[in-house]
């Protein structure tokens, strides 16, 4: 029981630091963003909403 114990901890600790791990192009992705919404923009025009910019 307390192996099992044991592999779980080590997981999850192998876990969280890949999740810590900033992968290229992530500043890309957050810039594309709506101010105004939150949403991600696609393509070259503005925002469903109205107040992403070109």
């Amino acid at each position: 029981m307390v192996k099992i114990v044991t592999f779980f901890l080590i997981g999850m600790v192998i876990l969280a630091m890949f999740g810590k791990l900033r992968f290229p192009g992530q500043n890309k992705l957050a810039s594309r963003r709506c101010p105004g919404c939150g949403r991600y923009k696609l393509g070259r025009g503005p925002c469903g909403c109205g107040h992403g910019k070109a």
